[in-house]
């Protein structure tokens, strides 16, 4: 067993600063990198590209980090572990390999499956799993022929088998976040499945690893004595057998760490904070002590954990419609009664055409997008950006809208300065259907390769 492993997060979601990961990995020691791609509407973006091509359907940010540092990875012994798959980790795996090859690296990969069930939702249907929505109560069956996707949110044991297996990198699904930090911690130090305090730890570590920066002075109430955000260091959790851990970052990199930015990542989309469950446990986030060791190094000791739940959460995109956003700049003087005179007009012409939204919104950006109504009224700004949006299940609806608001440039009130984009097109709404289905009916697999 090590005495310590050193975690560090790379990505906190799909589009995350693509140097983070190329500094983990060559600004200092880690054991494993760990990096998430995957939000829940991510899925059914990524079920949509490989509709339209098979051999796509993963985070393609992945493969082209790979082509950067594999030769790093394979030379100081890191594992990698992501979520990167999406719906078609096989097809990740393939390009991964592909790199090794032509570069003459040996590596082992693994590949997660078994979360996509959405083939198997009509029989799943059948069987009596009704997959009701957790926020409504609705069966899915109301909604079932606008699926896109449907992926079970597997925990850190098939990603701890695929390590057992051998594996270098590990590529999954959809996976809790927090089970790409938790899942070397139960690798390396032998934790049980039934020691809830030793697994709730690992899974405030992998909460706050999970999104990035965000722990170590990004997206930070206090942004402004954050040091050098410009080459912001990501977090680092140094993990221990007893469950305690330090939160840190490379020396010499921006950004901060201390109890307070680590305070603002824990309290992030928590729910209950005694019962912040997972596929392994469920942890009691009252139950945590932090302490400020140094510079840039907090202590988190004494999380409490009990058992999971007998259920996986179940993330499902579908299809809910249209929509459209178009904007107009609206210039001093009376730039705010101007954006509003042009969004009474709008809406007046919308419904002499006989037009049918579910939603019509009017923001006006730099007086109340932000905070709507509660904000302090802005008295005669410079200019103001009028954002028109509309949703509908009708598509000729959503499109007509887009046609109606240049004629406002000259057909509205003066001054309109700003008109970017063009006419707006319909968009598809994708809406989150979230779910429980009991793990007895769902069974990851892991499946490893080499590259020689």
């Amino acid at each position: 067993m090590k005495s310590v492993i050193r975690i560090a997060s790379g990505q906190g979601f799909w589009g995350d600063w693509p140097q983070a990961p190329i500094h983990q990995v060559r600004l200092g020691p880690i054991d494993y990198l760990v990096m998430d791609y995957l939000a829940e509407v991510t899925m059914s973006i990524l079920k949509k590209q490989q509709l339209r091509n098979p051999e796509l359907g993963y985070a393609r940010d992945f493969p082209e980090l790979m082509e950067e540092i594999l030769p790093d990875i394979v030379e100081r012994n890191i594992r990698v572990i992501t979520n990167a798959g999406g719906v078609n980790p096989l097809a990740c795996r393939d390009r991964v390999l592909e790199i090794a090859r032509r570069k003459g690296i040996q590596v082992s990969v693994a590949v997660v499956l078994g979360d996509d069930i959405l083939a198997d939702l009509d029989r799943l249907l059948a069987e009596g799993h009704e997959l009701r929505n957790l926020d409504t109560g609705e069966p899915l069956s109301t909604i079932r022929d606008r699926v896109l996707s449907a992926n079970v949110y597997f925990g850190a044991a098939p990603i701890v088998e695929a390590l057992r297996q051998g594996a270098q990198i590990v590529i999954t699904g959809r996976t809790t976040d927090t089970g790409l930090t938790l899942a070397p911690m139960v690798y390396e130090f032998g934790w049980s499945w039934e020691q809830y305090d030793l697994l709730a730890a690992g899974v405030v570590a992998g909460h706050i690893n999970e999104c990035g920066a965000q722990a170590t002075g990004g997206n930070f109430t206090d942004w402004y004595r954050v040091p050098d955000l410009a080459r912001v260091g990501f977090p680092i959790i140094e993990a221990y057998p007893d469950g305690s851990f330090v939160v840190t970052k490379h020396e010499g990199t921006g950004g901060l760490v201390d109890t307070f930015t680590v305070r603002e990542q824990l309290l992030y989309e928590i729910g209950d904070p005694r019962a912040y469950i997972t596929p392994e446990c469920r942890a009691d986030f009252t139950s945590i002590e932090l302490e400020q060791e140094g510079p840039d190094r907090v202590r988190v000791r004494n999380v409490r954990g009990g058992p999971p739940t007998e259920f996986y959460k179940v993330s499902i995109s579908y299809s809910a419609g249209w929509k459209a956003t178009g904007t107009l700049v609206y210039a001093w003087p009376d730039a705010v009664a101007k954006a509003q005179a042009a969004a009474r007009i709008l809406k007046q012409r919308l419904d002499d055409l006989g037009l049918v939204f579910e939603e019509f919104r009017v923001e006006l950006v730099g007086v109340n997008a932000c905070h709507e109504t509660i904000a302090e009224p802005v008295q005669d700004p410079n200019e103001v950006e009028l954002r028109l949006s509309v949703r509908s299940s009708d598509y000729r609806s959503v499109e007509e809208f887009g046609r109606q608001i240049a004629p406002l440039i000259l057909t509205g009130p003066s001054s309109v300065t700003g008109f970017s984009g063009g006419r707006p097109r319909p968009s598809e709404v994708i809406a989150y259907w979230p779910a429980l289905l009991a793990k007895s009916v769902v069974t990851p697999r892991v499946v490893l390769d080499a590259s020689s």
